[in-house]
């Protein structure tokens, strides 16, 4: 009895012993954001890393001023305007919110489109949104139509522009992925990354003001208009603010080379505290402290393609292209990953070249594409000239013309043979009632004497 009471203990001992140092997979922590709606992406790769009402459609305000950019831009690219080029400012910026955010452009003060650029992202100002509307299509309603039909091209589904520059309008709405789409594209110009990661800019004197002094509205970049929001990695972003749509803020951070979205809308605020950017900060504390880079595809692995017209092999080993990461939970395994190998042959036919691109490997995580890389082949495989040369008769022959032109073909030859066999009958018994008829007539005569 005492024997098997020790044994017990031993045994006990080691079960707990062993469960603490095996290593246990851990959940990710429970993630509710003080808003409407938000989004964290990543941005390399276009995944959602957490999401909550990223497809509801909210008031976007002021970030409403990243698509007005990102035309602009667009419109500078293709050579319809320059950075420099000076734009007289019309009567439109009397047609201004007083209660709006502005940068007191006057009417007829000359201004550069990059200048105007700097107002419209670094103060939010609206009258610069209508000044560079009216510049890239004529009309300030001309504009907005690009507006919706670049949201479109972007496969934003639950955004509807009616201005240039966010104020409230029960028709102009978007969401918070929609507007990382868009942001995406934006950031994909130099000038708008330098310009919306600015904590200053100085607007030179013009024919109507003295220099300007503008500062960045986003809390995250710099303190100048609030403290204790600066966040390490923060470069870029555009706020956005009204008592509809409450405090909006789309961002990016760039942190031990990954680079992150975080889209928040609906935040509340009062005074200093502006949740908005606190919130956001949240999402990225979320994303890097429970997520890394982990090597998803080695150039090590191999896959069979199977090949047809050699003698030498029925197959060829494929190989990736290239060693991939991917941004995943830090506890993930590789057997929660999703390998997809997709051919661009079931079978391929030789010959194949050594390092020749064969097809393509994705791993997908939740549902969603992580990488994609191309499968290239091993080794040569050269074909054999008969096989080759049968497989082209066969594929020559399996075409739906020349099976239609064998087909008539074979028709007119049976045809040619039944008139052949119809055109000698004829003829034999043609030639049978001549002999008869010429026979009966001799006769005839001879009776005549």
């Amino acid at each position: 009895m005492k024997i098997r009471r020790i044994l017990s203990v031993f045994l006990l001992t080691v079960l707990m012993v062993s469960l603490m140092l095996t290593p246990q997979a851990y959940a990710l922590p429970a993630l509710e954001i003080k808003a409407k709606a938000a989004v964290l992406v990543d941005a390399d790769e276009g995944r959602i890393i957490f999401g909550q009402n990223e497809q509801e459609r909210e008031y976007p305000a002021s970030i409403t001023k990243v698509m007005t950019a990102l035309l602009t831009l667009e419109a500078v690219d293709a050579g319809k305007l320059s950075l420099d080029q000076p734009i007289t400012a019309s009567a439109v910026v009397n047609d201004q919110d007083p209660e709006g955010s502005s940068a007191g452009i006057e009417e007829g003060e000359v201004l550069t489109v990059e200048q105007l650029l700097y107002c419209l992202l670094l103060v939010s100002a609206n009258e610069a949104a209508d000044i560079l509307a009216e510049t890239v299509s004529g009309s300030r309603e001309a504009f907005v139509e690009l507006m919706n039909q670049r949201a479109q091209e972007l496969g934003c589904t639950g955004t509807h522009f009616a201005n240039t520059n966010g104020l409230h309008d029960v028709n102009h709405y978007t969401t918070a992925y929609d507007i990382y789409l868009f942001f995406r594209e934006a950031m994909k110009h130099e000038t708008f990354m330098t310009i919306t990661g600015s904590v200053a800019y100085e607007v030179p004197a013009t024919n109507k003001s003295e220099a300007r002094e503008l500062h960045t509205t986003n809390s995250l970049l710099s303190n100048w208009r609030i403290l204790d929001y600066l966040y390490d990695g923060v470069d870029c972003g555009k706020t956005g603010s009204t008592p509809e749509a409450g405090y909006c803020l789309v961002s990016s951070c760039l942190r031990d080379g990954k680079r992150l979205v975080a889209v928040v809308l609906g935040a509340e605020g009062e005074g200093t505290h502006i949740e908005s950017f606190s919130e956001s900060a949240r999402l990225y504390d979320y994303g890097y402290d429970n997520f890394s880079k982990q090597l998803v595809v080695s150039t090590e692995g191999v896959f069979r393609q199977p090949v047809a017209l050699s003698k030498e092999t029925d197959c060829v080993m494929l190989y990736p292209a290239e060693n991939a990461e991917a941004f995943l939970p830090s506890d993930v395994t590789k057997d929660q990953l999703e390998q997809t190998v997709t051919l661009k042959n079931e079978v391929a036919d030789a010959p194949i070249t050594r390092g020749q691109e064969m097809g393509t490997l994705t791993i997908s995580y939740n549902g969603q594409v992580c990488v994609t890389v191309p499968l290239l082949a091993q080794a040569d495989v050269s074909a054999s000239r008969f096989l080759v040369a049968k497989a082209a008769v066969e594929e020559f022959l399996s075409r739906t013309i020349v099976k239609v032109a064998l087909v008539v073909l074979v028709l007119l030859v049976i045809l040619l043979v039944l008139w052949a066999k119809v055109f000698r009958r004829n003829r034999r018994y043609g030639s049978r009632s001549g002999r008869r008829y010429r026979s009966s007539s001799y006769r005839g005569g001879r009776r005549g004497r």
